[in-house]
């Protein structure tokens, strides 16, 4: 756990800040966060942050930097309704990950809930990309605050 960071934030549509900025920030974030020791970094496989933070992992791997990428993931199937530009990369990410987790074996909401918690649980650090909105993201910066956590956050 000393040694882990996770992520949280919003879908695309409802981010304010344009999405090359939220990736350019999740970058600098995780490298800064490797830089200083995190070795495992969890993702939850929602689209926007979540697989955008699993790709600049994925960058830094690929850099030959020691850290590794969790993937936790709600449900199996938690994709099927996406666009094929996302499922390709949940699958690419999927298919780098070190380990995999499914938190639940039936499709439903509280999956996600328990997912965020179980990363959560997991971390030292969350990374959170966050509008101010109720939902999901605000539930997991307040499991973190709860939990003591070091939260690094841009708001938008």
């Amino acid at each position: 756990m000393k040694h882990t960071c996770t992520f949280t934030g919003h879908r695309p549509e409802h981010l304010a800040i344009p999405q090359a900025q939220v990736i350019q920030w999740l970058e600098e974030q995780i490298e800064r966060a490797a830089d200083e020791g995190y070795t495992d970094f969890i993702t939850g496989m929602q689209l926007g942050v979540d697989l955008w933070a699993a790709e600049a992992v994925l960058k830094l791997i690929d850099k030959d930097r020691q850290i590794r990428l969790i993937a936790a993931c709600a449900f199996r199937g938690m994709e099927e309704d996406w666009e094929t530009d996302w499922k390709e990369r949940y699958y690419y990410v999927l298919s780098r990950s070190e380990l995999v987790y499914y938190i639940s074996d039936h499709p439903d909401k509280r999956p996600f809930l328990d997912r965020s918690h179980w990363m959560v649980d997991r971390a030292s650090r969350l990374i959170a990309v966050y509008t101010g909105a109720p939902g999901d993201t605000k539930e997991t910066i307040e499991y973190a605050r709860k939990k003591k956590r070091d939260i690094v956050m841009i708001t938008s």
